[in-house]
């Protein structure tokens, strides 16, 4: 309710004092009783208020146990304490002047915003010393209170503050949040050596645990490895030989290469990683071409499609990685979806046309009838456009004869 006050009492020096900005905040803080809030709170808790009084006050409440005078010692705060009346610095380092082409420097954004708040602080400071008129001050006080919420978090600000390019200076909030923030960016990730990346083309003619992996990016990937080889089967006696040798592109370099490749894993990875099966191990084969070739059956696993994809490839380097690789990462042992264990790498689309048009037998067709000693022969045929693969035939398997098949439903 509104309070009414007597002409005595309003023409008082001391009835009451009126403060703006963030010493109003800090006195109010520091004359709250926190356990006798506290108290008053739980009891409308307890007592028989409505659901929202009720709701509201346990979110006051949760806040306030975090300022209860009566929890140890070491996790006590003060209300008061959560206003800044000292600014910390950063370490020069996180703020560095780079020195620019034409001998001058560009600074780092946090520079400026600390210059904006040592600036006005400072002038602050002198309009106290010569004692400026309270108006002229509470204004000096706003804009030192606005230079902070900048420099704390630019992006937030209605009006942000800019630089001479009309960018928006980047805050210490800024520097922290998001993918391109310290977090992210230089805590959970960090570029790698021996990696690479490709758009990915279909390799039908791949076993499940198999990538085509370009010969040209194979040899930048694994350049140590062959190297090595390269000393050690006697070609050259020197590393630096050898990297010529490497950059020559002779065609030993490739013999060699094929047998750094030929027990070694490499990862593939597509973006987003959501689950597990988003990196996986193949048995690289190399293949011409730039682009790296992937297994159909694996696309489900990597939601992966043809359409421009990229993927990117990782070369597992000490024997335990390599080992996991083989063992836990394989492709092939990777069937089965780890979140409900249906399997994963099931046919789709134009494999289960290709195997419907493999199988599906026809009357009528070249080669019907014929009769076949063992599976190779029958193959052969097919191959010499002896026989239809729909054709229906007598193959002979293991001494048992199979009547009314074609060679089609053998392959």
């Amino acid at each position: 309710g509104v309070d009414a006050v007597s002409e005595e009492d309003r023409d008082e020096d001391n009835y009451f004092v009126a403060e703006m900005g963030g010493e109003a905040v800090l006195r109010l803080l520091r004359d709250l009783d926190v356990v006798a809030k506290i108290n008053e709170l739980l009891a409308i808790v307890h007592g028989k208020s409505s659901v929202q009084k009720t709701e509201v006050a346990l979110k006051r409440l949760r806040i306030l146990k975090k300022f209860d005078p009566r929890i140890e010692k070491k996790t006590y705060n003060k209300p008061e304490w959560m206003i800044l009346s000292v600014l910390p610095v950063i370490p020069p380092e996180l703020r560095p002047l780079v020195p620019l082409d034409g001998g001058r420097f560009a600074a780092s954004d946090l520079n400026d915003l600390y210059r904006r708040v040592i600036i006005r602080n400072n002038r602050l400071k002198q309009l106290m010393e010569i004692k400026a008129p309270d108006v002229i001050l509470r204004n000096e006080k706003r804009m030192l209170q606005e230079s902070v919420d900048a420099l704390i978090d630019n992006s937030r600000m209605k009006s942000a503050v800019r630089s001479g390019t009309r960018r928006p200076l980047k805050s210490l909030s800024d520097s922290l949040k998001g993918k391109s923030g310290r977090f992210r960016q230089n805590l959970l990730g960090k570029r790698v050596d021996y990696s690479g990346r490709s758009v990915i083309v279909v390799g039908p003619e791949l076993k499940l645990h198999e990538c085509g992996l370009p010969k040209e990016m194979a040899m930048e990937l694994f350049k140590p490895h062959v190297i090595n080889e390269l000393i050690k089967s006697g070609f050259t006696r020197t590393p630096r030989s050898a990297k010529m040798l490497v950059e020559g592109k002779s065609p030993e370099v490739y013999k060699v290469l094929e047998n750094a490749v030929k027990d070694h894993p490499v990862l593939l990875n597509r973006a987003p990683t959501l689950h597990r099966l988003g990196v996986q191990a193949f048995q690289p084969i190399l293949i011409e071409g730039r682009a790296i070739r992937l297994h159909p059956l694996v696309c489900a696993a990597f939601n992966a499609d043809f359409d421009g994809d990229q993927m990117a490839v990782h070369v597992p380097l000490s024997a335990e990685a390599k080992m996991e690789a083989w063992l836990l990462m394989l492709s092939s042992h990777n069937i089965l979806h780890p979140a409900h264990g249906k399997p994963i790498a099931i046919p789709s689309q134009d494999m289960v046309l290709g195997a419907y048009y493999l199988t599906r037998p026809r009357t009528g067709v070249k080669g019907e009838g014929t009769k076949f000693s063992s599976y190779h022969e029958a193959v052969l045929a097919f191959e010499n456009d002896e026989v239809s693969p729909h054709a229906l035939v007598d193959i002979r398997l293991k001494d048992n004869w199979i009547k009314e098949t074609t060679v089609g439903r053998i392959m």
